[in-house]
């Protein structure tokens, strides 16, 4: 395993998840036996959900998946759980000052987790980037331009996930009821400019994280 994460160029890369991983989980086993309480446990299910899209199109690079079908299927799996790797950003909404934590440590553990989600997300946004330029010969500007659609649209799937608590597997587990309640709230006006600006912003934000993060990465990929 260790010769293909090599050859395919994902050996340093891995190794950086999977420490910065490691620190992660390591900080909320830390905050249980140190307060007694499991606050912050869920932050490792969430950081596993970010794990998947990585995961995903590492193994299609790793095994030099070629199939356009089997790319297109993947890149299929990976929309489905790529607003996970973004959505860990907004857990800072459960921050507050408790007696059992001081807050600084909190935001350490909420900001460590959303980090690790970011690296995921945005490590396999780039996998997915290079599958439509090599796999589909899509130019770099328009390959580009659906990078920044694509997490315009995670945005949303934030939104819906945040404050609708619907889940990625509920698209294949329950879509009649998820599209009716999107229908629904987007009937109402209020709602839907809320859930517009919401995705506006917080779309426009990870847009402005993402791209400085591609851009020093390529930089300092040898």
């Amino acid at each position: 395993m260790l010769y293909k994460l090599k050859a395919s160029g994902r050996l340093r890369s891995t190794l950086f998840l999977f420490v910065v991983s490691v620190y992660c989980v390591m900080l909320s086993v830390f905050r249980l036996f140190y307060t007694g309480t499991h606050t912050y446990l869920f932050l490792n299910w969430n950081l596993f959900l970010a794990f998947l899209p990585w995961l995903l199109t590492s193994l299609a690079i790793i095994r030099n998946v070629k199939n356009r079908i089997a790319i297109l299927a993947i890149m299929a799996a990976w929309l489905l759980f790529f607003p996970n790797c973004l959505y860990i950003l907004t857990d800072l909404i459960h921050l507050r000052q408790v007696e059992q934590a001081p807050l600084w440590l909190d935001l350490i553990i909420v900001l460590s987790f959303a980090w690790a989600g970011l690296c995921y997300g945005f490590m396999s946004l780039m996998d997915i980037e290079h599958f439509l330029k090599d796999g589909f010969g899509v130019r770099a500007r328009t390959v580009a331009l659906i990078s920044i659609c694509l997490i315009y649209l995670a945005a949303l799937g934030i939104y819906i996930g945040r404050f609708w608590r619907w889940n990625s597997w509920d698209i294949l587990g329950n879509p009649a009821e998820l599209m009716h309640d999107i229908f629904d709230r987007f009937s109402d006006g209020w709602s839907a400019y809320r859930i517009l600006g919401f995705t506006v912003l917080m779309g426009t934000l990870l847009n402005f994280m993402y791209f400085p993060f591609k851009y020093i990465r390529q930089k300092s990929t040898p």
